[in-house]
């Protein structure tokens, strides 16, 4: 996946599974124990999500995304 469309993914507010197996580049049991990691952990501070999705912002976080990286490679890309 390029630097666009990473940053075209990030851009949501909400990030479903499909999502997370793209950015983090793995299957679907994978993903279902990030997304259940997250997802317990904001919920125990107190947090309600809808079902299925999860906050773009906690994704980022947890999979230590470099986005201002991401915007440099793109910015290169369009040269």
């Amino acid at each position: 996946m390029s630097a666009d469309e990473t940053l075209k993914l990030l851009s949501k507010q909400w990030c479903n599974l499909q999502d997370l197996m793209e950015l983090a580049n793995i299957g679907r049991n994978s993903a279902l124990k990030i997304r259940k990691e997250i997802k317990t952990d904001l919920e125990s501070k107190g947090y309600t999500l809808p079902n299925n999705l999860i906050p773009m912002c906690e994704v980022v976080t947890k999979l230590k995304i470099n986005i201002p990286y991401l915007q440099k490679m793109a910015n290169a890309e369009d040269k």
